[in-house]
């Protein structure tokens, strides 16, 4: 066996699973409950098949793994070598996943630092991939925490939502910036501050507020070398534009990952999604 730091995360950082595989990265899925039944992202329930029962308005909610998940996660990773384990999760703000990885740290056969990256979707897979490089260069669990948080502390979320209604039903955005929305029939940006999901700026059309979301994130990114992820849930053709331009606008561009997110993300936002993480290197 050998002996290594590994790097856990979560599923809701939408890692490729050819990435997760090179960098020995291990993923612990949330849950997602569709009416009465309770399916694992990334297995048991696909975007698309989330998509449909929100369009549908069939009730779906999310839940974090459980202690016991975790437990087996960092047992099952203690038994292949590692000598410790990096925990990375998206905000605690949304989800007690951090909470539960916390639990399961405490009875763990080895160290293990966790931590809330205040991040989600790839702004946390970005955070796991640095925490990755750094221990296949044999850092400690300490170095890989702070390449991590590094990372987390430059890394910018931004995304337009077709409608504020799925963040309010979930808790995740205040009930009175959903109404402001919905009474002045505007179209979202928002961005990631905090662990949180605050609203950015408000446009008048979906079209105009997907150049803007472009600007932003071409502003953002300036001339450094940085790495862009570009989610949608069910708008794959707005994804690959967006991508593209980002692709000419960016001078310093090293990778661009294009993914639809998974179904817990999903779940609060809703069909029409549209972000882009912004992560200097």
């Amino acid at each position: 066996m050998s002996r290594h730091v590994a790097i856990v995360t979560d599923s809701t950082a939408y890692l490729p699973p050819r990435t997760m595989e090179r960098h020995g990265i291990t993923a612990v899925p949330l849950t997602v409950v569709l009416g009465d039944q309770a399916l694992e992202e990334g297995t048991e329930i696909s975007a698309r098949s989330l998509a449909q029962a929100l369009q549908k308005r069939r009730p779906v909610t999310t839940s974090r793994p459980s202690p016991e998940a975790f437990a087996e996660t960092y047992r099952r990773v203690a038994e292949s070598g590692a000598t410790g384990i990096v925990s990375l999760h998206l905000s605690a703000e949304f989800s007690g996943t951090y909470d539960a990885a916390v639990l399961a740290a405490r009875e763990a056969p080895v160290p293990v630092r966790v931590v809330d990256t205040g991040m989600v979707a790839m702004a946390l897979g970005f955070c796991a991939l640095a925490a990755a490089e750094s221990a296949e260069a044999g850092g400690t669990v300490d170095e890989a925490v702070t390449a991590a948080e590094k990372r987390a502390a430059g890394t910018y979320a931004y995304f337009y939502v077709d409608t504020l209604d799925y963040l309010r039903r979930g808790g995740r955005i205040g009930a009175a910036q959903a109404l402001l929305g919905s009474a002045l029939a505007v179209k979202p940006l928002l961005q990631l501050d905090g662990g949180r999901i605050e609203l950015l700026e408000k446009v008048r059309t979906a079209g105009k507020a997907i150049a803007r979301l472009e600007e932003i994130v071409a502003e953002r990114a300036g001339s450094a070398q940085v790495d862009i992820a570009v989610h949608h849930l069910a708008a794959p053709e707005r994804a690959a534009a967006l991508a593209e331009r980002l692709r000419v606008r960016v001078p310093g561009l090293a990778d661009l990952h294009v993914s639809e997110v998974g179904a817990v993300i999903g779940a609060h936002t809703g069909p029409g999604l549209l972000g882009a993480v912004v992560s200097p290197r």
